[in-house]
């Protein structure tokens, strides 16, 4: 199953490169037409429809192995031929993922399965930037694209990805409540934890003050330098409604004295930082845009509590997956800057960098 028209050994590379092309053309671009001209509108919205249907099938019609990056894709290919097989559901944990793996088996190959997970897990990333954005919604999805965690969510965690990808589909029917909690609750179904940030943006309807969490954010840092065990022991007694959480924060191998890691706070701090300035320094006011930020701090702020735990990267996605959209809405949505065009095409690229840097410097060379 690991035959493809393109070297194993290169897809991963195709993918980051390919999205390096992509955005330094999106920023000689934003050099050359305004964002309103009516060729810059036509030219992001043909080639981000270009680029949904892309990602979809590239992700979706991967080398089937774990080689290269491709992690788990291989134990999800053998659950879904245990099930064509006939092989019953026997875990109840994330019941609906099972029951639309064991659905899709009897009637799709393996590679039409991973293309309707692509889907699953690409087409709300476009729907929610639509529904925000209008006209500009490109900007906001090629964000989601080139994210430091979108690769190994689409072809790793896909159960993680596509579950988190479903909140954010969920948000585009804020107004309509019962549509939104249909789809909170298919997020649940896909995977349990995605219990985190729904529960933090219901909260937000109670308690919406970005200042305040902003500040619980900060205080997040010393507690977890100070009393990391004591946070790791205690989400795990109270289990959070999933023992894989406790499987997560205490594995057999656990090392609880595991270093903190600075180099991911880094990256989380990228949402933290363009909210403040938005809203201690251009006085952005925008309630949706609080409960966003406001979801991203509370989950956020827990990774923190338990990042020296192993595998607490999976809970860093749990706020991750909405970091491009909490620091490109202001730009979306007001006039801040002169220029602001060419702003945006530079903070595309900053935001990239890392990505790149990561994938080719960090991970290649240093670690």
């Amino acid at each position: 199953m690991e035959s493809s028209i393109i070297p194993i050994q290169y897809y991963y590379d195709l993918y980051i490169n390919l999205c390096l092309f992509g955005v330094l053309f999106t920023l000689l671009h934003t050099y050359v037409l305004k964002m309103d001209d009516k060729k810059n509108i036509l030219f992001i919205n043909t080639l981000g429809l270009i680029l949904l249907v892309f990602i979809i099938f590239f992700i979706g019609q991967r080398p089937i192995t774990s080689k290269y990056g491709f992690g788990d894709t291989i134990n999800y290919f053998h659950a879904f031929n245990l099930y064509s097989l006939g092989e019953p559901i026997a875990d109840a944990n994330d019941w609906g993922w099972h029951v639309f793996m064991k659905s899709l088996s009897t009637l799709v190959s393996a590679h039409t399965f991973f293309t309707i997970c692509s889907f699953l897990y690409v087409f709300p990333l476009y729907k929610i930037s639509k529904n925000l954005f209008k006209e500009f919604w490109y900007y906001a999805f090629v964000m989601f694209i080139v994210s430091f965690s979108f690769w190994t969510y689409g072809v790793n965690g896909v159960r993680n990805g596509i579950a988190a990808s479903i909140f954010l589909w969920g948000l585009c029917f804020r107004e309509k409540k019962i549509i939104m909690s249909l789809f909170f609750l298919w997020a649940i179904l896909f995977h349990k934890t995605l219990l985190l940030p729904i529960a933090a943006y219901l909260l937000t309807y109670f308690y919406n003050n970005p200042k305040v969490y902003l500040k619980a954010w900060l205080l997040c840092i010393p507690l977890s330098l100070v009393m990391g065990s004591l946070w790791i022991a205690l989400f795990t007694s109270l289990g959070f409604g999933d023992d894989r959480l406790a499987d997560y924060l205490t594995p057999e191998d656990a090392n609880v004295g595991n270093s903190f890691r600075w180099d991911f706070l880094f990256h989380s701090a990228f949402a933290v930082v363009a909210g403040w300035y938005f809203i201690y320094k251009k006085k952005f006011e925008d309630k949706f845009y609080f409960q966003l930020l406001n979801t991203y701090l509370i989950c956020n702020g827990f990774w923190i509590l338990v990042i020296r735990a192993d595998f607490s990267n999976r809970f860093a996605y749990l706020s991750w997956f909405m970091m491009a959209l909490v620091i490109i809405y202001p730009f979306l949505k007001q006039n801040f800057f002169k220029n602001q065009h060419l702003l945006i095409g530079k903070i595309i690229l900053v935001y990239f960098a890392f990505t790149y840097f990561m994938s080719y410097i960090y991970y290649g060379f240093i670690k």
